[in-house]
């Protein structure tokens, strides 16, 4: 009788799985289950060049960026690099504004480095800025 190999995931998918978990419960947004994926030294940069270290600190930005936002994730990339790995995931975002019009197909794209089974750094770029100035007529 033959017996089924065992899969053992890869380090790449590991961190994939470790990124999109993250993502998820950031979504909800549920900080505290997002925090299980981080190191206790994590680095993120929002767009704009705003720094925070924690998934609280971004939760309360976005808070007060949209009345709600919510990922549609399109495309997760992964390469591994010398102790870490870096993961890209990418796609739209969709939601509505504080004053509640709602918006979707915003871009965005999320750059990790996975170490230790844990998201060490995150650096997001989306097009909200882009957005919020064409709705307030200030480019076209």
């Amino acid at each position: 009788m033959l017996q089924a190999a065992k899969i053992i995931p890869s380090e790449a998918d590991e961190a994939a799985g470790i990124v999109e978990r993250f993502l998820v419960a950031s979504m909800v947004p549920d900080p505290d289950t997002a925090a299980r994926y981080i190191a206790d030294d994590l680095k993120i940069t929002f767009t704009g060049g705003r720094k925070y270290g924690h998934p609280r600190e971004t939760a309360a930005f976005n808070a007060g960026r949209y009345k709600w936002v919510k990922k549609r994730m399109e495309r997760t990339d992964v390469a591994p690099a010398a102790g870490e790995t870096i993961v890209y995931n990418s796609g739209t975002l969709y939601g509505e504004w504080p004053d509640g019009t709602p918006f979707e197909g915003n871009r965005y794209v999320d750059r990790f480095v996975v170490r230790d089974g844990k998201i060490v750094q995150m650096d997001v770029w989306n097009d909200s800025a882009e957005r919020i100035l064409t709705m307030r007529g200030i480019v076209a």
